[in-house]
């Protein structure tokens, strides 16, 4: 199980600020988003703009194996825009 924590548009589309979700240990970026989206499929128009925070370390959705411990805090983060 990991902590998935939503922020700024993904919050919005999820309808939550976290929760705990369980996937698999070893898993694709792309393939953690697709088990999340699989949860809050409203989160599917945002995919093209999105990166993760693993273990507070940015994450681009691809090929990249993760291997996650339970615990783990995933955070899902769209473009913030600001000025």
């Amino acid at each position: 199980q990991v902590s998935v924590l939503y922020f700024a548009r993904s919050a919005e589309l999820a309808g939550l600020r976290c929760e705990t979700l369980r996937v698999p240990r070893q898993v694709t970026a792309l393939q953690l988003w697709e088990e999340i989206v699989r949860v809050h499929p409203r989160l599917a128009v945002i995919r093209d703009q999105v990166v993760f925070a693993v273990r507070q370390e940015y994450v681009l959705l691809g090929d990249q194996l993760l291997v996650l411990q339970p615990g783990d805090e995933v955070a899902i983060i769209p473009p913030i825009s600001g000025g």
